[in-house]
């Protein structure tokens, strides 16, 4: 295994060419749901790529049911998240560090108009079992006086990269256009745009 950085990038679900004898998937639900499998059939014979349950999927279903729920409740939950760094040393403790966001939306026409959301900065420990991955905890950020100490304790040599994701508007606003956008074409559902309280609706991309 190997320790490696990913400066503030846009990390998704992994997919590999596989024989498809079984289908193992995870796919980001919405907050009254789980995850759920999902497969695209390649044209070559007895071959398929198959979406592969990754530490980060097992992430994003921690963002929608474990943080998700703490907010006023939407149709649609949909984190999106910059990664620092991440340590696969231990399959048993996986670490990710990253500025993670959720956000609840409801569908009004073919707009998402978002009812709540934050962020929550912090380590992430994932494991693998023999099901899958799964988020065993998350060391978080704190607010308030202890917002910087304990982002620089948590952080550690990554401070700096998280400094910068989290000061680039842009590039964040980027990232979760982009995630939104995955997430309308996954369910299917008929949103063009986008919308936060007391701002103009934006364009899916």
């Amino acid at each position: 295994m190997k320790k490696y950085l990913v400066h503030t990038l846009w990390l998704k679900e992994f997919k590999f060419a596989i024989v498809a004898l079984f289908l193992i998937g995870a796919g980001l639900a919405g907050c009254t749901g789980k995850t759920d499998q999902a497969t695209n059939v390649a044209t070559s014979d007895s071959v398929a790529t198959v979406e592969v349950s990754t530490y980060f999927s097992a992430i994003e279903s921690y963002l929608v049911d474990e943080i998700g729920k703490n907010y006023a409740e939407g149709e649609h939950c949909v984190p999106y998240y910059g990664v620092m760094a991440v340590d696969e040393t231990n399959a048993n403790d996986i670490l990710v560090w990253g500025d993670f966001w959720v956000f609840n939306y409801n569908q009004v026409g073919d707009t998402l108009k978002m009812v709540s959301g934050g962020n929550h900065p912090g380590l992430m420990h994932v494991r693998q079992t023999e099901n899958g991955f799964e988020v065993t905890s998350f060391d978080r950020v704190t607010d308030g006086s202890d917002n910087v100490p304990s982002a620089k304790r948590i952080f550690g040599d990554k401070y700096e990269a998280f400094q910068a994701f989290q000061s680039d508007d842009n590039k964040r606003e980027q990232l979760r256009g982009e995630k939104l956008a995955e997430y309308v074409k996954k369910h299917n559902l008929s949103v063009t745009m986008y919308q936060d309280y007391g701002w103009p609706a934006k364009k899916l991309e």
